[in-house]
């Protein structure tokens, strides 16, 4: 899509593909779109073109009612680009700027707040105050879509500084009044308790997680459930009709996550959060994303991996395939350090955080790096205690950092340093904490040079690999 003539083609075509890849506005309606959108098509000299929801807002246009564009998977090269853009927009997406401001964004990057302005506004038409402006709208659309809080709950939940700016926003964004817009919810018949009566036992806030093309459920739900912590993580129900849960550590509090297998069911996975503090939202959503890779370009994958004859038939048997992440990049580093899972599981249960109120199997939250830096670790093997206890330190220190913002480069350097730490085992962490879609775990199959940018991809179809496979 790298001209608008064929950006256009794919709006005529009505081309799900590129679902948050691009966005079009409509000069003759005011409203920007999806490519999927099943509208009419507008006219071609009607059309202009936008790299982000929020630079589609910034030039007046409003969220179209039928497609809803806000609601679309991110593009995947905000997952391949090790860059400073790329690295700015998952940091936005964990909420770093509401928490932190433009200016917290800026100093985790390494760079001055002008200039991490300059590159946002020129490569995707929106700075980073906007970029989350459009995200804590998207939020405020859910809460009141989905929950019965009062509209003043839900702009603080939302991450708005006041009612005022809430208001505003949501009438920019959606033409629509809080009410009006609570009002047009989708084929909903009931709305869940707001955050005072949802701590983890209540329904919690219902999420329907969107994703472009094929995806793999049963991978993903296999690979999950052959890993699980004990206690932090649980995997229930027949294959099939599994539902992953599992506890999250989020800056306002915890949660618990749950998502559902739902085989066969294309264009979204169905989740549900339960949030001590509803300000985590945008938080919660975005690392159960990248636990699930639902930004994920399957078909871009499919088209470099299918060519190569050694991948070809995994690639014609897995349509889908993901590469799951980690909803905490810093749990992953520590686990993938121990790497024995009933290990991790007898380290979550003497160092981990008890719940409030367990939740079904869910009764702590994993160890963070601080409670192991200084912790006894009777529970590792004496080989494998020093190399945890120098990544705890490096962790907890700051000096090492896996953080949606990380330096990719940088992260794995540091992790070699450490006394002990194996480049499987760093690459292992580069590949699901830090979300690298290029990472092949050695010792593995000679890759082709043609695999790249998706040896991560390539890594798992290689697992996938039926056993009588000589590969």
């Amino acid at each position: 899509m790298t001209t608008e003539d064929s950006r256009y083609e794919a709006v005529r075509s009505r081309d799900a593909r590129f679902d948050g890849v691009f966005f079009f506005g409509v000069s003759s309606t005011g409203i920007y779109c999806r490519p999927s959108c099943p509208a009419i098509t507008p006219k071609r000299a009607n059309v202009s073109f936008y790299a982000t929801a929020a630079a589609a807002q910034g030039a007046g246009f409003r969220a179209c009612r039928r497609c809803r564009p806000d609601a679309v998977p991110g593009s995947a090269d905000w997952n391949a680009r090790a860059d400073v853009v790329g690295r700015a927009v998952r940091l936005i997406g964990d909420g770093i700027v509401d928490r932190e401001g433009v200016a917290g964004l800026a100093t985790r990057l390494g760079y001055s707040a002008r200039q991490v302005q300059r590159q946002l506004n020129a490569e995707l038409g929106a700075g980073p105050i906007a970029l989350a402006r459009a995200q804590r709208g998207h939020t405020a659309r859910v809460l009141l879509q989905t929950t019965s809080m009062q509209a003043a709950e839900i702009a603080f939940a939302a991450g708005f500084a006041s009612v005022r700016q809430f208001n505003e926003t949501i009438r920019e964004i959606y033409a629509a009044t809080p009410t009006e817009l609570r009002a047009a919810r989708p084929g909903r018949t009931s709305r869940t308790p707001g955050p005072r009566g949802d701590h983890g036992t209540a329904t919690g806030v219902p999420l329907r997680l969107a994703y472009r093309g094929p995806y793999d459920s049963r991978q993903v739900f296999d690979h999950l459930a052959a890993r699980t912590v004990a206690g932090v993580e649980e995997v229930t129900g027949a294959r099939g009709s599994r539902t992953y849960r599992r506890t999250l550590r989020l800056p306002h509090g915890s949660g618990v996550a749950e998502v559902a297998e739902r085989p066969g069911r294309g264009g979204w996975l169905d989740c549900r959060l339960h949030l001590g503090d509803l300000r985590d939202l945008t938080t919660a959503t975005q690392r159960v994303r990248r636990l699930f890779d639902l930004d994920a370009d399957p078909y871009a994958v499919a088209e470099r991996l299918g060519a190569d004859p050694l991948l070809a038939g995994s690639v014609a048997l897995h349509p889908g395939l993901r590469a799951p992440g980690t909803a905490d990049p810093e749990e992953y580093a520590l686990r993938a350090v121990i790497g024995d899972a009933a290990v991790s599981c007898a380290v979550a249960a003497a160092y981990g955080t008890p719940l409030d109120a367990p939740s079904g199997g869910l009764t702590r939250l994993f160890p963070r790096a601080a409670d192991l830096a200084e912790a006894a670790l009777t529970e590792v093997g004496t080989s494998v205690r020093p190399v945890l206890r120098g990544v705890a330190v490096a962790l907890a220190s700051g000096a090492l950092r896996v953080d949606p913002g990380a330096d990719r480069d940088e992260a794995e350097r540091m992790l070699l340093a450490l006394p002990g730490v194996a480049l499987r085992t760093a690459s292992a962490i580069r590949m699901r904490a830090l979300g690298d879609p290029d990472v092949l775990l050695p010792p593995a199959t000679p890759p082709s040079p043609h695999w790249r940018p998706w040896r991560t991809y390539a890594t798992h179809h290689l697992w996938a690999a039926p056993p009588d496979d000589p590969h």
